[in-house]
């Protein structure tokens, strides 16, 4: 398998540029079916494995930075906490989570950012986009990925939201009532020093108001996976929603 690193004639010839975030560990065929009809690959981490890297090297050069969930040796010397690149004329920052863009980010077009796990595009003076997550489903968000296609007409570029899910496998709720990142990292501090106090899962969901199911998830993943952190039992719990 190849790997696009240095191919420099290749990256003068992009038309179309695969983004995608928190693959989580996991390559879905279907991404890869994108990523093989274009020129290089932006990634704003959480990449999960070295070898959803590899994998995505032998397809097209790849810039990526690195996520929360990147503590494999082999990502950390690979992948950097931030990413300067131009292609076809644009100039884009890629960093995983939005609070750690600058607040006036220099030299810069477009801003890629992943780690929400949800689809967003921010216009402004510089434009900023998360493709949202084409790994592991949270819970019953979207699973998405992006393609800008970019025109020799000056630096211009459309931009295509794929998801990756199709039919009644899909089934998005309205975006109002899913829990926010905040809460959800709220609820799991919570449950765990409930489970720390000799609570059961039944009093837990009572006392925070949450379905005792997802409880039950999150005191299983945290008993049986001792010193585990927040971000692994969101990760381990999006594992079970494939």
């Amino acid at each position: 398998m190849q790997d696009h690193r240095n191919d420099q004639n290749h990256l003068e010839n992009i038309h179309r540029i695969a983004v995608l975030s928190d693959t989580h560990g996991l390559l879905r065929p279907e991404v890869i079916r994108v990523v093989k009809t274009c020129g290089a690959v932006l990634h704003a981490g959480d990449v999960g494995t070295p070898q959803v890297l590899h994998t995505l090297r032998g397809l097209a050069p790849v810039f990526a930075v690195r996520g929360n969930v990147d503590r494999d040796a082999a990502l950390i010397k690979e992948l950097p906490q931030e990413c300067h690149v131009t292609l076809g004329g644009i100039r884009f920052y890629l960093v995983h989570d939005k609070k750690e863009i600058p607040s006036e980010p220099k030299e810069t077009d477009v801003v890629i950012c992943g780690h929400s796990h949800r689809y967003e595009e921010a216009e402004g003076p510089v434009r900023r986009l998360n493709p949202g997550s084409c790994g592991p489903r949270r819970f019953r968000l979207p699973v998405t990925m992006m393609v800008l296609t970019l025109h020799e007409d000056g630096h211009i570029f459309t931009l295509q939201r794929i998801d990756l899910l199709s039919g009644k496998e899909r089934q998005e709720p309205d975006p109002g009532n899913l829990p926010t990142d905040r809460e959800l990292d709220r609820l799991i501090r919570s449950v765990v020093r409930q489970v720390n106090a000799g609570r059961t899962v039944a009093q837990i969901a009572a006392r925070t108001r949450a379905p005792e199911e997802l409880v039950a998830d999150i005191c299983r993943i945290y008993v049986t996976h001792p010193g585990v952190d927040i971000d692994g039992i969101l990760d381990r719990m999006e594992r079970k929603n494939l």
